[in-house]
């Protein structure tokens, strides 16, 4: 689930249904993808945000991450893991945060073609992980859901 757009799709909506949260953080302007790298194959995702909102979640084909103003790179497990922090905790927590993820790069990897772009990551962070934490509303209703 956490590598497909479905997710994110969710994610995208559960932002524009709470403006006062995300009003409060400020705009934010910029394209994120996310490269997850899988056993099977890497799902590529990429995330549009506008004003308060994300208003663009589609697929990309390899390579393409260059166009956007970053991206965040990593292995299937790193992935799950940050998301069962934020599903265990309602947010994530220490150093399953994106901060800390890419801080040194060994679980998740930020990437940026220019200093724009690595700039607009750490300027826009908070908002980031607002909409990643967002994931545990949905995630948890997911466990409820296959254990009914």
């Amino acid at each position: 689930m956490i590598d497909s757009l479905a997710l994110y799709d969710r994610l995208a909506g559960l932002m524009a249904d709470r403006p006062n949260t995300y009003e409060l953080l400020g705009d934010i302007n910029m394209d994120l993808a996310l490269i997850i790298r899988g056993d099977s194959g890497d799902s590529r995702i990429l995330l549009g945000f506008e004003g308060i909102q994300c208003l663009r979640v589609a697929d990309f084909a390899e390579g393409e991450e260059k166009n956007a103003d970053c991206w965040l790179e990593g292995d299937l497990s790193s992935w799950q893991e940050m998301f069962d922090d934020i599903l265990a905790n309602g947010q994530a927590t220490g150093e399953w945060t994106l901060n800390a993820l890419t801080m040194f790069g060994e679980k998740v990897r930020l990437g940026a073609s220019d200093p724009m772009g690595w700039d607009k990551f750490h300027r826009f962070n908070q908002t980031l992980q607002e909409f990643f934490d967002a994931s545990s509303e949905v995630l948890s209703e997911e466990v409820s859901d296959a254990s009914a």
